[in-house]
């Protein structure tokens, strides 16, 4: 069984009189900075000057610097700026400000990882990554609680990057709900299949399946957007809450058995299959290198995906159903 790290496992005197560079100001950025400055601790926020981020980070009260003076002044860096941004800034305004014991902190292991970033052998390099959105890691801070988090350390120079690591989950308010100790690796390659294959892709295709399924059937596209995609939510909210069984637990008899007897048969082992060459293609890091590609080239295949998407008979359909139900303007 994994450790689970709480509160009573973790200081704040590893951060104490450290200057906390966050470079970023979008959803995790300004919750990780204010969380942190809510803690006790001196945050300043590293920013590419003129944008609104910059306004918003000063009117949140923070200290405002372009990024490359914001990395010289922190003794702690986090790099919480999008994936695809992150080399291109840190080559740019970060590496040349990492003096001999600093500590670059990472929100997701991809460019560690896949090798995208490279950080020189005298700073520590960890990784603090909330499992849920900025919003929710900062609603829960001021509720008294928090988000888990995960945790790992990918190089430890000065001897307490771990330690470190601890510190900056219990500044977020990480630890009240449980911190567990995982590698970049781990990390990294869990998240890109976990949605590919469920959360974003999985639960994409299963819901345009079915809402396509039911119209060709005959039936009209408002009760088969109801059937396969609003509900999804209100089972999604079950499961979040109680777990597979309390879900069950939670509906009728005729919905217990029709799942249970009729899933395996639409969810069947051609689908783990099909899963299994997606985490072989993680794993090699044959996404890592067509994502980069694509990002580097423009992104023109991923507008087209979107672009398709938005096109899509669900989505028509969706948008009425929503703006009825008071969900969307």
């Amino acid at each position: 069984m994994t450790k689970v790290y709480l509160d009573s496992d973790a200081t704040l005197s590893t951060l104490e009189g450290r200057t906390i560079a966050v470079i970023g100001y979008g959803s995790q950025g300004s919750a990780q900075a204010q969380n942190m400055r809510d803690s006790g601790l001196r945050v300043i926020v590293g920013l590419r000057p003129g944008g609104n981020s910059w306004q918003r980070a000063k009117k949140d009260g923070f200290e405002v610097y372009p990024i490359s003076k914001a990395a010289e002044m922190g003794d702690v860096i986090l790099l919480l700026i999008p994936d695809m941004v992150q080399p291109m800034v840190y080559k740019e305004a970060v590496e040349p400000n990492l003096d001999d014991g600093k500590t670059l902190d990472f929100a997701h292991g991809f460019n560690v990882h896949f090798k995208q970033i490279t950080p020189p052998e005298n700073v520590d390099v960890i990784m603090v990554a909330p499992k849920g959105p900025g919003l929710r890691v900062r609603e829960t801070y001021l509720e008294g609680f928090g988000v888990p988090a995960l945790i790992a350390v990918h190089q430890d120079y000065t001897g307490k990057a771990k330690e470190t690591a601890l510190s900056i989950a219990k500044a977020l308010g990480c630890t009240r709900a449980g911190v567990l100790e995982t590698t970049f690796k781990d990390e990294t390659e869990s998240d890109l299949i976990g949605e590919q294959t469920v959360l974003v892709g999985g639960l994409m295709e299963l819901i345009k399946c079915g809402f396509d399924v039911l119209v060709e059937a005959g039936y009209p596209p408002e009760l088969a957007y109801f059937e396969a995609c609003n509900e999804a939510k209100l089972i999604m909210d079950l499961i979040y809450k109680s777990g597979l069984i309390g879900m069950l637990r939670a509906v009728s008899d005729t919905a217990k058995y029709g799942g249970l007897t009729v899933g395996p048969r639409v969810i069947d082992e051609r689908v783990k299959e099909n899963m299994r060459k997606v985490v072989k293609e993680v794993q090699s890091g044959k996404f890592a290198e067509e994502w980069i590609k694509e990002h580097k080239s423009g992104e023109k295949r991923l507008r087209e995906l979107m672009e398709m998407t938005d096109s899509l008979e669900i989505e028509r359909v969706g948008r009425t159903i929503r703006r009825m139900a008071g969900i969307e303007k």
